[in-house]
Parts: structure tokens; C-alpha cells; sequence
């Protein structure tokens, strides 16, 4: 057995900072509160319920993630977070229409307690949105500013020992990195000038990477994921991943499509359409947040597939998206995938899926495990990029000049052998000859 790495201890309390008390927020704070009570179960949470193998199979050493790491216990954490409506989460949580309200009455103190901070909030970055509860400033590095300073006093006023932030608001318009984006000078005096390609996301990144605080992007925007942020990250020590959380459809593909290429079944085309009627429905609506989200939705495939070792099997694939807001459907959205596949010998075949499922829901667990593994890799010593959370996202984070892993179960096996690495134990190999 190795040495295990010097990871600081999970003392005092967690602050988990959310930008964006809506569906995905509310739903899992209400969630954690609901835990903490016995009141449900914390299912889907890799963190509270999953299980890690150590040594051989016949060791029978499996315990507990949350048994094996130095993760946060859920009675530590606070949260807090920021919002363009003044709603506190109580009203939020009713509003978003995503848990049943006998359960929100049951720890409506609790949540109304939770109230947002004035919010970083541009609407020309997400047109279908608007609400009164904003920040001014003379500029962004001002705005950037107030947030530091809200960070502060929050930390201050909850007597938190350590803070994750979390962006779970809507989806921006889509972006390119631009000159402004490539060193932390050039970004810092984009944001004096008010440059128009630094959207809130970023200035929410830059106001917690300059405090030293990990940050998780749920949503596909380009946020965090250029230089002058990885740059930062790196001066301050800050872990960070994202993008984009893989819940619904995203997250059938990458169990399904692996298997497919397990067994060298080729794929002609993959139509995937989705209706839903959430805020994230309304805002997805608009054809530029749409582009950013279809750009993030699409990429899975063509790393899973490999076109380029297997141009027999995947060469052209026809691959669609299409996503629909329905207001009638809320938070349950509804995927279709038909998926045209060959067999042996070019014969034709199908698969069709239709997945009925609650977007925030599986969001919940996802906000959850981020904040907990990124505040250990923050204890652990570990700044910058963390791919071993691609796990959680669809177009996950990833080095320059590597490309991003989309096999949801080699991406279950990077997860949990760096967890095995961090505690000195050996890899899982899974090679017969370790028995011998």
C-alpha cells in the first residue's frame, strides 16, 4: 500500500455558494435539508451512497465512499447563492414546481431562511430572461468586486471554514474564445472596459478563483475553460470542472453509445429530440442558448465513437438535436432518441428510447457530489482542471492537448481510482494476473 496524499481535514463548515436559486438549486438544497432530517434518501449521490472497491475482489474491501474519503458531512454545509428574483428559496423551490409541497412545508423555515444576494446578471447573455433583484456597477471588474465582497461577508456571517461555488443558472448565448480570454491581464482589463465577450459567467468564475474557491460550471456556457481562468486557478490553487451537467438525454448516451461500440455495432444516425417547460426550457428557446447547448450535447458521440479508428462502423454519423420548450411538461422533460444501427454483414437494425425523466432531479445529486469532491481536491492540494469529475458532465473539462473522455464507465473508473490514489491504495486494474 502507498502513502496517502496530505489531505487537509474536513473541519467546520462548508459554504456551497449557487448562482442561480431556481429549479436545479432549490431542488437540491431542499434536498440536502431533507436528508439531514431522514426524511428521503440521498439517491443518485455518488458521495452519499456509492460504494469503492479496494484491493482484490477476494479482499471483499468495498466500503463506502463517504466511509473512505475525507468528504464534508452534509449537517456542515450552508448555502447560499445569488438570484435575479428576490424570491427566498421557500417561494423558489414552490415556484420551480419540482418537489411535492408537503415536503417543502416540512422544512419551509429552513428554506426560507435562504435568501438571494443581488445577482451579476446581463440579459443580453440570456435573452428570455429578466428580473429586478441585479447588481449595477461602473463596470465588470467593479461587479466583480461586489461579488468578492459578498463571498466575504457571507463567509464571514455563516462562520464557514472553507466555500465551493457552483453556476447553476441558465444557459448563455453561445461563445468563442476572443483575444480578451487568453492571459489574466488581458481578462482583467476587459473587465475594467466592460468588454462585451466576458458574460456573468465569468465575472461569477473570476470572483471565486481569485478568492481561491473551487468552481463547478453545470451549464455548457464557455466560462471557465479559457486561459486566463486556467490561469488563475493555477495562481491560486482553485480546482475546477464542469461543463454542462449530464442528466437526461446526454446521460443515456454515454451508457448507451459505449456499449454499441463495445460490440462494434455501427451507427448510421442518432435523432434526439426533447420537449420540456422549465425556466431552462423557456430560456433554451432562444436559437443562441440553444447553440451553446446543442455544441455541449453533440460532442459525446463523436469521442465515444472514434470515427477516425472506425470509419467502417461511424464515419458521417447523421446526428440531430433538437430540444422544444412545452410549457404544459415543467421540470419533467421527455427525450426521444432513434438511434439507426448495423449489424453483421451491413444489416440494418434500430433502437428507440424514450426517456421520461426529472431534469433538476438528476441535477440535484450532481451539484451535490461536485461541491463535496471539489472541496476535497481543494484539501488534497489539487488546483486547476479535475477530470476525474467528468463523470458528471457532458462536455467535460480536459487538458489542451487531450481529448475529453465520454465513456461514462472509463470515466466511473478515472473517479474512483483517483479517489484510490489520494488515499495511497492501489489502482483496479482489473488484470486477471493480479491473483496469480
Amino acid at each position: 500500500m502507498k502513502q496517502p496524499l496530505e489531505i487537509a481535514p474536513a473541519q467546520g463548515k462548508l459554504g456551497i455558494l449557487l448562482v442561480g436559486l431556481g429549479a436545479v438549486s432549490t431542488t437540491t438544497i431542499a434536498g440536502v435539508i431533507a436528508i439531514r432530517k431522514g426524511l428521503a434518501k440521498p439517491i443518485g449521490s455518488l458521495t452519499q451512497m456509492g460504494t469503492i472497491r479496494l484491493g482484490k475482489r477476494a479482499d471483499g474491501r468495498s466500503p463506502k465512499i463517504s466511509e473512505f474519503v475525507p468528504l464534508a458531512d452534509l449537517n456542515d454545509i450552508v448555502f447560499g447563492g445569488w438570484d435575479i428574483f428576490e424570491e427566498d428559496c421557500y417561494a423558489a423551490a414552490c415556484t420551480a414546481g419540482v418537489l411535492e409541497r408537503q415536503l417543502l412545508d416540512s422544512i419551509r423555515p429552513e428554506l426560507e431562511a435562504i435568501k438571494p444576494m443581488s445577482a451579476v446578471f446581463d440579459q443580453r447573455y440570456v435573452k428570455r430572461l429578466s428580473g429586478p433583484n441585479v447588481k449595477k456597477g461602473k463596470n465588470k471588474k467593479d461587479l466583480a468586486d461586489q461579488l468578492i465582497a459578498d463571498i466575504r461577508a457571507f463567509k464571514a456571517q455563516h462562520n464557514c471554514a472553507r466555500l465551493v461555488m457552483v453556476w447553476a443558472g441558465s444557459t448563455e448565448v453561445f461563445m468563442k474564445e476572443g483575444p480578451v480570454h487568453q492571459s489574466l491581464a488581458s481578462f482583467e482589463k476587459g473587465l475594467e472596459l466592460g468588454d462585451d465577450t466576458i458574460p456573468s459567467s465569468m465575472v461569477y468564475a473570476y470572483a471565486a478563483l481569485m478568492e481561491g474557491i473551487p468552481f463547478a460550471n453545470a451549464a455548457p456556457n464557455l466560462t471557465a475553460d479559457i486561459p486566463a481562468m486556467l490561469e488563475l486557478a493555477a495562481k491560486t490553487k482553485a480546482p475546477i470542472c464542469g461543463n454542462d451537467m449530464k442528466t437526461g438525454q446526454t446521460l443515456i448516451k454515454t451508457i448507451i453509445a459505449p456499449g454499441l461500440k463495445a460490440r462494434l455495432i455501427g451507427v448510421k444516425g442518432w435523432y434526439s429530440t426533447n420537449i420540456l417547460g422549465n425556466r431552462d426550457g423557456e430560456v433554451l428557446d432562444d436559437p443562441e442558448s440553444f447553440k451553446t447547448k446543442e455544441e455541449s450535447k453533440k460532442s459525446a458521440l463523436d469521442y465515444i465513437f472514434q470515427p477516425h479508428l472506425y470509419p467502417d462502423l461511424y464515419k458521417d454519423i447523421s446526428h440531430v438535436v433538437r430540444i422544444n420548450y412545452y410549457p404544459p411538461r415543467g421540470d419533467n422533460k421527455e427525450g426521444w432518441d432513434n438511434i439507426d444501427i448495423v449489424g453483421w454483414l451491413g444489416y440494418p437494425m434500430q433502437l428507440k428510447i424514450n426517456f421520461l425523466c426529472r431534469d433538476s432531479i438528476l441535477a440535484a445529486p450532481i451539484v451535490l457530489d461536485s461541491a463535496l469532491f471539489l472541496d476535497l481536491a481543494k484539501r488534497a492540494g489539487r488546483g486547476g482542471i479535475q477530470e476525474w469529475l467528468s463523470f458528471y458532465y457532458k462536455a467535460p473539462m480536459h487538458a489542451k492537448d487531450l481529448y475529453p473522455e465520454h465513456d461514462l464507465f472509463i470515466q466511473l473508473m478515472k473517479l474512483k481510482n483517483t479517489l484510490r490514489h489520494l488515499m495511497g491504495e492501489e489502482m483496479v486494474t482489473h488484470l486477471v494476473e493480479d491473483y496469480d
